[in-house]
């Protein structure tokens, strides 16, 4: 099994910064492509950036310029920086990986279960 935990989230004023963290654990073998979604009140939930294991990154023209992605390999921990906030930006965050969990295993999507962003005065 594998777990996915996000943390980081919290209330910051417009122009402020968060870092959200996506922690992996438990039978991985390796780690393909991860990403960052959100879900805003009464919207669909939305990819925000995403990271293969090659280090290609994409993001959504809306958080372009402002939001970066980066991964701990080592660590197996996914990160999204995210500067210059918007409260269009508030959202529930959920972090996503594709996980093997052997050599022989194909990879596998995982959510995590995400951390409230409210960007507000």
């Amino acid at each position: 099994q594998v777990q996915l935990v996000e943390s980081g989230g919290g209330l910051v004023q417009p122009g402020g910064s968060l870092r959200l963290s996506c922690s992996a654990s438990g039978s991985i073998f390796s780690i393909g492509a991860m990403a960052w979604f959100r879900q805003a009140p009464e919207k669909q939930r939305e990819l925000v950036a995403v990271l293969t294991s090659g280090g290609r990154t994409n993001y959504a023209d809306a958080v372009k310029g402002r939001f970066t992605i980066s991964r701990d390999h080592v660590k197996n921990i996914m990160y999204l920086q995210m500067n210059s906030l918007k409260p269009e930006d508030t959202a529930v965050y959920y972090c996503n990986a594709a996980v093997q969990y052997s050599s022989e295993s194909s990879y596998d999507a995982y959510w995590g279960q995400g951390t409230q962003v409210t960007v507000s005065s």
